[in-house]
């Protein structure tokens, strides 16, 4: 290899190459949550599913880069949105398809971003970017149990936890902030199990985290029109040459 003749061009030939190493070094979180319920018994099927989970940079730690646009995509299948809690991104595009023989319309008009993909027919898809930060509620203007949560985060380094409760976030070496949010958590609950989480090259495995969640996961609420549901029969209609 050639050496630079000049000490301050191999001083900072030097710095570059110590940097670009220290910023390829990652590291991996790991962890589990259990939900409880507010006197401290565990829920009996240890259902603990639905927990949002992301680290956030601090101090000196760098910032993520923008990055490229991202698609996602949130199901509507037998009256139900799936999967119910979809953690992206700020600037993912996320696709509403409707499998159902029914029509459907997603909307949120609280928390969060505000959107409606209006009324669309079986077999047939809508898209909304979400370009802020929050949680947005989702709700079916047409069936009035139908609810989800989409969490727009400013981070890319995130997981949802499935039934057990585990998750695993890998990010560049840094200091962050991680942080919780499940929907039946209240917000001074969840801001108690934030800590600071130094990354380098490894894992680093966390305690045993339980996070208080009471109530129904299915928030009350009006209609897109801010108005109460009107009583619906049950409804037998299909479309058996629905366009694909």
């Amino acid at each position: 290899m050639h050496k630079p003749k000049n000490p301050l061009v191999a001083l900072l030939l030097c710095a570059s190459l110590a940097f670009s190493g220290s910023s390829a070094v990652a590291g991996t979180v790991t962890g589990s949550v259990v939900l409880e319920s507010s006197d401290g018994g565990a829920a009996k099927k240890r259902d603990s599913s639905g927990v949002v989970v992301w680290l956030e940079p601090i101090g000196g730690s760098a910032r993520p880069a923008p990055s490229p646009p991202k698609q996602a995509a949130m199901e509507q299948r037998n009256k139900t949105f799936i999967p119910h809690v979809l953690a992206v991104e700020v600037g993912t595009a996320v696709d509403f398809p409707n499998h159902d023989p029914i029509d459907h319309n997603a909307f949120s008009n609280h928390d969060g971003q505000v959107f409606d993909v209006h009324l669309y027919a079986p077999q047939t898809s809508r898209r909304i970017v979400f370009r802020r930060p929050g949680m947005a509620r989702v709700f079916c203007n047409i069936h009035e149990t139908m609810s989800a949560v989409i969490a727009v985060l400013p981070t890319p380094y995130f997981a949802v936890t499935g039934g057990a409760g585990r998750f695993e976030i890998r990010a560049p070496a840094g200091d962050y902030k991680l942080q919780f949010w499940h929907e039946r958590g209240q917000p001074e609950v969840l801001a108690k199990q934030e800590r600071r989480v130094t990354l380098g090259e490894g894992n680093q495995a966390l305690p045993e985290i339980r996070i208080a969640a009471d109530g129904s996961p299915v928030t009350a609420h009006k209609n897109k029109y801010g108005r109460d549901y009107a009583a619906r029969q049950d409804e037998y209609i299909f479309y058996p040459g629905t366009r694909r």
